[in-house]
């Protein structure tokens, strides 16, 4: 048994080592209607090094294609605009659906503006591939979208859970620990809020600079704590946590105006869509802290030994993302 624990917690530090700062994101299909039948379709999809993947939107048969898609590539992904005439001929009630899906992990986030200014959202994925257009959202689809959509981006943003990982190397004692999580929570919930209804606006590139920076001064951190020493995230982990917090938060500000607010539900999106980031981020700190504590309790020099190198694992990686990241903005 100690050794199955210690070959996942092996696995787990590992993990950092053959992750890519440009996790695959979900794709985006956003349709806008416009008066006089037309349609503004965008058309986002993550891609894997210089290769889009396999996916392809099915818009309504009545679609009447006016004009040509054109593309460009944008950070990690392709995105297509076109237009199209409708005829006149309602959205409401027309299914939307993504080929390719089954077999990927990748979800699709579908938007659609109405011209008379409803708007719906939805989340497709390997199980569900359609999108069938309402004729008025209610407030529980808003909901549960925002709620997916949120859970969905803090699972695949690796950058955000490294972070909770390295606090979670240097914290030990579940009051402390609490505190921690709480700080970070707070923080991060309260910049969202303000990028979010434009009273805070920093541009995406340096806010993910930072982020990763944050990730390589706390790795420093952990390995000094390692070392022997008392340091300020050891001593203040609240204090570190809630300031990095505020930064992590412009981040899930940025994913979330990608992915945009239904102006008639600003606070319920916003609400739900930080819900869902809680919950992926209570889901992934109750599992690794408690795969750590057993750990600890097991005082395996295994177990001890893949703690101790994990630091410099994820710190020399998020040192090659914030370069990287850098370097797309100068």
């Amino acid at each position: 048994m100690r050794r199955l624990i210690v070959c996942a917690v092996l696995a787990l530090m590992a993990l950092p080592v053959v992750v890519s700062a440009d996790e695959i994101r979900p794709a985006l299909l956003e349709l806008s209607e416009r008066e006089g039948g037309w349609v503004d379709v965008t058309w986002k999809v993550p891609m894997r090094g210089d290769r889009k993947l396999a996916l392809t939107p099915v818009l309504p048969e009545f679609f009447e294609s006016a004009t040509p898609p054109a593309g460009r590539r944008v950070a990690g992904a392709w995105v297509e605009y076109s237009g199209y005439r409708t005829g006149g001929k309602p959205l409401t009630g027309e299914t939307l659906s993504v080929d390719g899906l089954v077999g990927l992990s990748t979800d699709v986030l579908v938007r659609v503006r109405l011209a008379a200014g409803t708007e719906h959202s939805a989340v497709l994925r390997a199980s569900q591939t359609e999108f069938t257009i309402p004729s008025q959202p209610s407030k529980g689809e808003v909901a549960l979208s925002y709620w997916q959509m949120g859970t969905i981006h803090i699972l695949e943003g690796v950058d955000h859970l490294l972070f909770l990982l390295v606090l979670l190397l240097i914290v030990t004692g579940i009051w402390p620990l609490l505190k921690t999580v709480t700080a970070f929570t707070v923080a991060h919930s309260l910049t969202l809020a303000l990028a979010t209804l434009g009273l805070v606006n920093i541009p995406p590139a340096p806010t993910e600079a930072v982020i990763s920076l944050s990730i390589v001064l706390l790795a420093v951190e952990a390995v000094r704590k390692f070392s022997g020493e008392v340091t300020l995230a050891e001593r203040y982990p609240w204090l570190v946590a809630f300031t990095f917090g505020l930064v992590h938060g412009l981040g899930f500000a940025g994913a979330l105006s990608e992915i945009g607010v239904p102006q008639n539900e600003v606070p319920l999106a916003l609400l739900m869509f930080n819900v869902g980031v809680e919950t992926g981020q209570v889901m992934f700190v109750v599992a690794v802290s408690l795969l750590l504590e057993g750990l600890r309790r097991l005082h395996s020099p295994a177990a001890t030994a893949a703690m101790r190198a994990a630091p410099y694992a994820i710190g020399g990686l998020a040192a090659f993302w914030t370069i990287q990241r850098i370097d797309s903005f100068l």
